[in-house]
């Protein structure tokens, strides 16, 4: 077995005293306040259909330390948006049995403790729940109703029914309204359960699928007939300090394909060049026989290097995958209007910006046309970056107009921004800036969750 360390991987906890590592410095560094601050300043005007909450997950340890960036408590934060105005700011960190009680991903007997996660990467909102996740545990529900806005209730496993942790991307389907997502095994298997929860957010689908080691698998597609898993070489490795993964230039890169309408049926699978994929930006079915995704794609095993956008076909009759760049601006946080997800979307966007140790990247959203080849961009200018951009519709229409909506840091005021753009005409800038009262440290996932949030 030939490997390679995931860049990052063995940062050691802190630095000197004057120098802390790059994953607990500048922007990255935890901000040590709960706070609650009404009436945001706001440069612009925001659109007055704008009604409901921005949360944004990141990791944020209160004892501002970590051996990863991946691993800090998670902390929610949260925009409030009502009548064209910005009603108010709140962020608070998820109380999980690890940041409440110290309790242990395994026991002394080396059971998983599924509820001792950080639960600090996504925000997901389904069946009348709205869930933090991270990809090692369970959920853990958030109470969003007024008066209790981001207070933790507890982990959900789905009344008892989900064993295993759950990814934080799963997906909705928009035609059925079922949640569709999986679990990783660490270290022994199953490697892989692929679920299904109803539109009620009942568990109905709980599959093992068999793969060759435990890998960090973040992301996987759904579309209108199918469910595809990326099974790449990134494979867990207990020996590795801080992130326990390598580089297996051996193992091999795969995509498995299963039907939804046969849910504990065959996965096929289809041999794909060597890479790694956090994030997917949409897939669909293409006709009968073809399948499009769209990924942001890290060459192997050049972790350090930066994304760009890819198209993989795979062809089922002829039983292979075309790959394809489709743009050499590099760029992450792939997002969409998530009303299509699993159809032929026209419209995606990314966000440019740097992470610790990738060195200073000019920080922009894009949008891409997937349709015409074609793609917009906005530069946010010297010393402002943006994070993952996501989608608010404007109407019902899904596919129509909307917002993007990014926390924005300014490393000169060291200050923080809710930036608003037009999805339609993102290149004209911020239709409108919310004021935050405290700076918002880089983070992952976030939604735009419209009212009512019940």
């Amino acid at each position: 077995m030939t490997t390679t360390n995931v860049p990052g991987s063995a940062v050691p906890a802190s630095g000197s005293e004057d120098t802390p590592p790059p994953h607990l410095a500048g922007n990255f560094a935890p901000v040590p306040k709960e706070l609650t601050t009404h009436e945001l300043p706001v440069t612009g005007a925001i659109p007055p259909e704008l009604t409901g909450w921005y949360l944004r997950n990141g990791p944020n340890p209160r004892d501002a330390a970590s051996v990863h960036w991946f691993f800090g408590d998670g902390m929610v934060h949260g925009v409030r948006l009502e009548g064209g105005k910005a009603v108010s700011y709140r962020n608070r960190w998820v109380r999980t049995s690890a940041f409440t009680d110290g309790a242990a991903v395994r026991d002394r007997e080396g059971r998983p403790d599924l509820t001792a996660g950080v639960a600090n990467t996504h925000v997901v909102h389904h069946a009348g729940r709205t869930l933090a996740l991270v990809e090692s545990s369970f959920p853990y529900e958030l109470d969003c109703r007024p008066g209790h806005e981001l207070e933790t209730i507890g982990p959900y496993d789905f009344d008892g029914r989900l064993t295993t942790a759950m990814t934080a991307h799963p997906k909705t389907c928009p035609t059925t309204g079922e949640l569709h997502f999986f679990g990783y095994g660490v270290p022994e298997p199953p490697f892989l359960t692929y679920h299904r929860a109803d539109a009620s957010g009942a568990l109905v689908v709980s599959r093992p699928v068999e793969v060759g080691a435990s890998t960090m698998m973040h992301d996987f597609h759904l579309t209108a007939g199918h469910v595809v898993f990326m099974d790449l070489p990134l494979v867990y490795d207990h020996g590795t300090p801080g992130l326990p993964y390598v580089w297996d230039a051996e193992y091999g890169a795969r995509l498995g394909v299963l039907r939804r309408d046969d849910p504990h049926g065959d996965v096929r699978w289809f041999t794909i060049d060597p890479c790694y994929v956090f994030h997917s930006l949409n897939a669909y079915d293409d006709g009968p026989g073809r399948i499009v995704l769209y990924v942001c794609r890290y060459p192997a095993p050049e972790l350090k290097s930066l994304p760009t956008l890819w198209r993989w076909t795979i062809d089922l009759a002829a039983d292979k995958v075309v790959e394809e760049q489709v743009d050499d601006q590099s760029g992450e946080f792939p997002r969409m209007d998530d009303r299509l997800a699993g159809l032929d979307a026209r419209f995606g966007h990314i966000t440019r910006s740097g992470g610790p140790g990738a060195g200073p990247t000019p920080s922009a959203v894009i949008r891409y046309d997937l349709h015409t080849g074609t793609s917009a961009r906005y530069d946010f200018g010297p010393g402002r970056t943006p994070a993952e951009a996501a989608f608010a519709p404007a109407d019902d229409r899904p596919g129509g107009p909307g917002w993007l909506l990014t926390y924005v840091h300014d490393a000169a005021s060291d200050t923080s921004d809710l930036v608003i753009l037009d999805a339609e005409d993102i290149a004209k800038g911020p239709v409108a800036t919310v004021h935050l009262p405290q700076r918002v440290p880089f983070g992952f996932h976030g939604n735009w969750l419209p009212d009512p949030v019940q």
